[in-house]
């Protein structure tokens, strides 16, 4: 037998050649099937379970493989390997994803876009995990689960709810801003490619003297911005609901290799005590104006893989991996995800998740972390699975020890309240928004608001329309207006003394 008819027959899974793949073993023609017919069970078996738990969140989605080039020095802010020169290309693979449908979902759904970037550092894996849009619904992690509910199915008819949604939204007024973007048409992308990413959340650089800087990232789209109206995207969900994924293979398949320009911006620490708004609040923006985009280099999606499930699918993120150089921030969304990520993954791929070639980094990792399902590296052979040992020479390395933060303040144990004063200004960023808009962006908008908020019913429509509506008034009187005049609502009978921002 020659090496090629050897490494190309038919075999289980653990490597016995057989030839009967198609017919099952029976007594006789037309008799029962046999219990021995062990490729009939290996076969069912499997089958049985080639489905992994779908993502709670981000559940649809679509990936590539590429690049990362620096094209401008920002290391006075930041000791991160990845940035360390000009001319530096790192490995990233980069998901992108809608956040509130299942997987069977469409891809043109109103929905904010997930994206996720992971870069193959000679120092880790830094997983940069982030949307299209620069800010998000919430800023306390322990209302994400309520948050994501909303989005999701209601428990009695299984089917999408506005009445859940714009309660949801009309309870919590620090999501306008982030509706105001969803609603719009940048709520409807016309494909992965020509739309912008960002970090979202506030994270920290540090340099090589253990200075600390605040910093947001931004990624540019080079393709341009493009996005569907509510109508286009209606009806490309009934034509092509798989429409941005094929898009993108398609595009990388050909040569048209998707790319985006990374900026950043950056706060000193002193900047951030005295900013105007809290600059860990992800619900808010920093303004370009103050903090100016910082070019630091060009993404490029180069490389679609060869099989979805074993690099898209399995591909796991989490905020919580960041590299020397890069840490993280107050932000409280951003510290609820330093722990829910991993935790999330781990349930869904297992604890030795990366391991699994599209995680795991690179390069070289040690550690103790020993057994669990699906231990596939060699459980660390007869080493010791504890620390410290007089036997193996890991180190702990002190040129990777974080500096302390300085928080300007006494640190104590609090309740949070989103809500407080200096912290309760969820309007002037939204209306801020609204009136930058061209003429038609703020008619699509309106319309689309219109749209969605019609769907609310029950013996609580009025009352949750009502306290939407002031918010949509506190942000801007003309927005107030037009939407309550496409519900058909008479704004002088409109009160405010029953608005409850809880």
């Amino acid at each position: 037998m020659s090496e090629k008819e050897r490494n190309t027959r038919l075999t289980t899974a653990s490597g016995t050649p057989y030839y009967e793949h198609e017919d099952s073993q029976t007594a006789g023609a037309r008799g029962p099937i046999l219990l021995q017919d062990f490729i009939l069970h290996e076969k069912l078996a499997h089958f049985n379970r080639e489905r992994i738990p779908e993502r709670v969140v981000h559940a649809k989605g679509s990936g590539a493989y590429g690049t990362f080039t620096v094209t401008h020095d920002i290391t006075k802010y930041t000791k991160a390997k990845v940035f360390s020169e000009i001319g530096k290309e790192t490995r990233v693979f980069l998901r992108f994803s809608t956040v509130g449908g299942e997987k069977g979902s469409a891809d043109s759904e109103r929905d904010p876009r997930g994206f996720a970037l992971k870069f193959y550092t000679e120092d880790g894996n830094w997983d940069l995990v982030g949307n299209n849009t620069p800010v998000f619904f919430i800023k306390d992690p322990k209302k994400f689960p309520d948050f994501i509910h909303t989005q999701k199915r209601d428990p009695y008819t299984n089917t999408k709810s506005a009445t859940m949604v714009w309660d949801f939204w009309s309870l919590n007024p620090e999501s306008l801003h982030q509706v105001m973007i969803l609603m719009s048409d940048r709520g409807t992308p016309y494909s992965y490619r020509h739309m912008h990413g960002f970090g979202s959340h506030t994270f920290s650089f540090i340099n090589a003297n253990n200075e600390r800087h605040f910093v947001k990232f931004h990624f540019k789209t080079l393709q341009g911005v493009k996005n569907f109206t509510d109508e286009e995207a209606t009806r490309m969900r009934g034509l092509d609901a798989d429409q941005a994924q094929r898009d993108l293979v398609e595009a990388i398949d050909k040569g048209d290799f998707p790319r985006w320009a990374l900026k950043v911006q950056i706060m000193t620490e002193e900047e951030a005590a005295n900013y105007k708004w809290n600059p860990f609040d992800v619900t808010k923006v920093w303004s370009q104006k103050d903090f100016p985009l910082i070019d630091v280099g060009i993404l490029e999606l180069n490389e679609n893989p060869d099989n979805y499930f074993a690099h898209v699918e399995q591909a796991a993120f989490a905020p919580a991996h960041v590299v020397d150089g890069i840490s993280f921030s107050p932000d409280k969304m951003l510290q609820g995800r330093i722990l829910g990520y991993p935790d999330a993954q781990r349930y869904r791929l297992g604890a030795n998740y990366e391991q699994i070639p599209v995680n795991r980094c690179p390069f070289a990792t040690n550690n103790y972390q020993r057994d669990g399902a699906m231990r596939i590296d060699g459980n660390g052979g007869k080493s010791p699975n504890y620390f410290p040992n007089s036997f193996d020479a890991i180190y702990a390395d002190e040129k990777y020890k974080q500096p302390a933060e300085n928080l300007g303040q006494n640190v104590v144990a609090d309740w949070y309240d989103r809500n407080a004063e200096g912290e309760n200004d969820h309007y002037t960023q939204p209306g801020d928004l609204f009136r930058l808009m061209t003429p038609e962006e703020k008619q699509n908008t309106i319309k689309n608001i219109i749209g969605s908020m019609s769907g609310i019913s029950g013996e609580k429509r009025d009352l949750i329309i009502n306290r939407q509506l002031c918010h949509f008034f506190r942000a801007d009187i003309a927005l107030g207006v037009a939407i309550a005049h496409g519900l058909g609502i008479d704004v002088s009978q409109m009160t405010t003394g029953n608005i409850h921002q809880n």
